[in-house]
């Protein structure tokens, strides 16, 4: 088994008896399947139902622990912290007790807080422990096995204020519950989902080239824009690509030729607009 140290990651702790319910009204699944073992994947949205963050929730007896994207904490912990209100909970960041590991591959997750990670069986592990575990593999290989999959990861792909999650694949990969009522931003995901009006979409790309800085415009044959890049490591990233152009040949991005590989998780419309 692989295991990576993550120290781009921070802990965000939600404790407090009325936890599970104050986190339930704001964020995108079901805060009531998060636990020790396995972790819930989910976004924070705009009123408007736009990105803001996404972390997986595990959950202990005491708390719920937020694995987060350490530049997003704390923002995250002002904006939770405003609709506290009457509710009976604390925020806290709790980076200094726990450190944030990823694993994967054949075998069994090494001792402390190891929760499955929800989006895909071959995505592995998150893990949260006291102190820093041996590592056999680097944030890079992390990234390269995740993109290899088509894992978004926060903000390296998402951007804020403006994507939606069905962009992100949110709803096949599990960050999304259609069942359990109402959310901070549930009117347009549930409307975007429901009436087709997915337009874009985060794909995985082979690179050959030199790998396109974050935000290149992505051009089709004709010149025409197709799409614009997301994050990338070595020969794979990830591209936020127009659905019209999947599938109609080589695209290109600065000095490098994509070539979009779907992978089988992922679920398009018959009908591309």
């Amino acid at each position: 088994m692989k295991l990576a140290a993550l120290p781009d990651r921070a802990v965000l702790e939600i404790s407090g008896e009325d936890r599970v319910a104050f986190l339930q009204g704001l964020i995108s699944n079901d805060v009531t399947k998060a636990r020790a073992d396995q972790a819930l994947w989910a976004a924070l949205l705009t009123p408007q139902g736009k990105w803001l963050a996404d972390f997986f929730v595990i959950a202990t007896p005491e708390a719920l622990l937020l694995d987060v994207e350490a530049a997003q904490l704390a923002m995250l912990i002002q904006r939770l912290s405003r609709f506290k209100l009457r509710a009976r909970v604390a925020l806290r960041d709790a980076s200094a007790d726990w450190r944030v590991h990823a694993a994967w591959g054949e075998g069994a997750p090494p001792e402390g807080l190891a929760a499955r990670d929800p989006r895909l069986p071959e995505a592995g592990w998150r893990l949260l422990a006291g102190t820093g575990l041996p590592s056999n593999a680097s944030p890079a290989d992390y990234a390269a096995h995740r993109l290899a999959l088509g894992l978004p990861d926060g903000s390296k792909d998402m951007e804020a204020e403006k994507s939606v999650l069905l962009e992100g694949g949110f709803d096949e990969l599990n960050g999304i519950s259609w069942t359990k009522g109402c959310y901070m931003g549930q009117e347009l995901t549930a409307r975007t989902r429901y009436r087709g009006l997915l337009k874009r979409r985060l794909v995985p790309v082979a690179i050959d080239g030199p790998a396109p800085e974050r935000g290149t415009p992505i051009l089709a044959a004709d010149g025409a824009e197709a799409g614009e890049m997301r994050s990338s490591q070595g020969a794979q990233g990830l591209a936020l690509l127009r659905l019209e152009w999947l599938g109609k040949g080589a695209l290109t991005a600065g000095g490098a030729r994509l070539t979009p590989q779907l992978p089988s998780w992922m679920k398009l419309p018959e009908d591309k607009p």
